[in-house]
């Protein structure tokens, strides 16, 4: 289990040192829908973390590192639950 708790440490400070080079700029998908004139209906839900972002953190830099964190947390957590159900010998 330490090693588990190593990698999402490393994984943490990667995420913090890596965050600031992240670019602002809209991916494929969303580019060619703004080149065809394809507008955007609002979403019926907005997710846990709309934009890569937790809107009650006022600070857009600690609201995505936040954000990216939990996601990776959320990840890990289910894939080792996965993986513990699955594994399971009767």
């Amino acid at each position: 289990m330490k090693n588990h708790l190593k990698a999402f440490a490393l994984l943490l400070v990667g995420l913090a040192i890596l965050l600031p080079f992240a670019s602002s700029y809209p991916d494929g998908l969303e580019t060619v829908a703004e080149t065809l004139g394809v507008e955007e209906t609002p979403p019926v839900w907005e997710g846990l973390m709309p934009d890569y972002t937790i809107p009650a953190v006022g600070n857009l830099y600690l609201s995505t590192l936040f954000a990216g964190v939990f996601g990776a947390f959320l990840v890990f957590v289910l894939t080792f639950i996965l993986g513990k159900t699955v594994s399971k010998s009767d």
